[in-house]
């Protein structure tokens, strides 16, 4: 699926850096584990004030959890893009493969 930098500048930074910096391009949705991975991915991590901490791989995701790349970046651009990436994956389901690749 494709991420507009555009539109979601900070996301698509992050999942730019994070994959650059040893993350996984392929993803696998795992929508019953991300409770437990948003909390291993966050723990000890410092809120930022006015600020989303942003996880990638993401917590829906197999990969994500613990070890995952976070960034602080701006509520709006990590709730939209979070809102956007949901709806594209809605009809797949748990164990599906899936690649971000950011557009301009």
């Amino acid at each position: 699926m494709t991420l507009s930098r555009e539109k979601y500048p900070e996301s698509a930074k992050h999942i730019e850096d994070a994959i650059k910096n040893g993350q996984p391009r392929e993803l696998t949705i795992n929508r019953s584990g991300a409770k437990s991975n948003r909390k291993a991915s966050l723990k000890g991590i410092s809120k930022v004030p006015g600020k989303d901490l942003d996880e990638y791989p993401f917590a829906m995701c197999k990969e994500g959890g613990k070890g995952a790349h976070v960034r602080a970046i701006k509520r709006s651009d990590n709730r939209g893009s979070g809102s956007f990436i949901g709806h594209k994956l809605r009809g797949l389901p748990d164990g599906a493969t899936f690649e971000i690749i950011i557009v301009d």
